[in-house]
């Protein structure tokens, strides 16, 4: 099921959540270092948590106890991380080459402006500019190897390998899209913020907000193991292949589209989505009125693909905001979208019982 126009449903996000979305957008935390996303997650859930957990990665855990007994223990994860970059060698005179943190194409890199380290330091992506390449340099893309961040004079003294850089992207909202880096995935985050804020008390939530989601799911499956959840749901942003078709034909392998609502995931290259969650999700979707379309099985993968794997095994599903141009400098989302998704999976909560774990496991 999807509606054709779901900006017609009342699913619109607040301007206080998409305010809470620019702060997190223009917050630096490429994977491995993700203390700025942390603080802004601290301060906007700690008066609602019963207790909140760092653990020795990073993660944040927060949990609201349920007030019933035998509660059903619900994970709802959301990683923190970003793609960007690391650097590895200084060349002096405030040139750095570097590697990438997570799977960037080195097309999207020559001349970004990054920022770098936790001073935010400006820099640029340089390499020999159009008119100076050879024509065989012009036959094809710049490898990374040949790329350095440019911190200018005096850029020897404010930073040294190992340091990180992030795109230096300034999150905007123009008419339906919203625009920024780092939307992949702190639509997720900002949606489990606002969700753990009203979170029913019939089940006990644990919000995880992960760490190293980009170097492979690194820190959800240290989160899974600590909560040990009855069922868990991995809330992210996925890549929206809905750009017209190369040869100006309709295109008809788009796996989501913008505008249709949150995307929820039947299977990826890491999970096959709990097909009990799947009648659950889309159910509630139909019975509010909320649009959503199916994520097509293919590629890619959530934080749900090391959850799954926790312990004896635990149910999971994934539900993502659609985005284009992901891991590129700039994401581009509806807020429709965004807000239907916060929609579903509160809906989804409400109704949330022990009993949707006794029903036969059957597609």
């Amino acid at each position: 099921m999807s509606l054709t126009n779901p900006s017609n449903t009342n699913v619109q996000p607040s301007a206080q959540q998409i305010a809470l979305l620019e702060r997190l957008s223009n917050a630096c935390a490429v994977s491995s270092d993700e203390h700025e996303v942390r603080q802004i997650v601290r301060a906007e859930i700690e008066a609602h948590a019963d207790e909140i957990i760092v653990d020795a990665m990073g993660n944040l855990l927060a949990v609201r106890r349920a007030q019933v007994e035998n509660p059903l223990r619900v994970m709802l994860a959301a990683h923190m991380d970003e793609v960007g970059l690391m650097l590895i060698h200084s060349d002096g005179d405030g040139l750095f080459s570097f590697q990438t943190m997570g799977g960037i194409d080195p097309r999207q890199l020559v001349g970004k402006p990054v920022w770098v380290g936790r001073q935010h330091h400006p820099g640029v992506i340089g390499a020999r500019p159009y008119h100076l390449s050879s024509d065989e340099e012009m036959r094809h893309s710049v490898p990374i190897s040949q790329l350095r961040i440019d911190l200018g004079p005096g850029g020897s003294e404010l930073a040294q390998p190992g340091d990180l850089a992030a795109f230096a992207t300034r999150f905007q909202q123009a008419g339906p899209s919203l625009m920024g880096k780092a939307l992949d995935d702190r639509l997720g985050v900002a949606s489990l913020i606002e969700i753990f804020k009203t979170a029913p008390r019939h089940i006990e939530l644990w919000a995880a907000f992960t760490v190293q989601e980009e170097l492979g799911l690194r820190g959800a499956r240290v989160a899974a193991f600590r909560i040990q959840p009855h069922l868990a749901i991995a809330v992210d942003s996925t890549p929206a292949n809905d750009l017209p078709a190369a040869d100006g034909q309709e295109n008809t392998r788009y796996n989501t589209r913008l505008g249709f609502g949150p995307a929820i995931y039947v299977a990826d290259r890491a999970t096959i989505s709990d097909p009990r969650l799947v009648r659950h999700l889309t159910e509630t979707a139909a019975a509010q009125g909320i649009p959503f379309q199916y994520r097509q099985p293919g590629g890619g993968s959530t934080d749900a693909g090391a959850i799954l794997r926790a312990q004896s095994g635990v149910p999971v599903i994934s539900v993502s905001v659609p985005g284009r141009y992901a891991h590129t400098a700039c994401l581009v989302a509806r807020a429709a979208d965004w807000g239907a998704t916060m929609a579903l999976l509160q809906a989804s909560l409400q109704t949330l019982t022990t009993d949707i774990l006794k029903e036969e496991r059957r597609p």
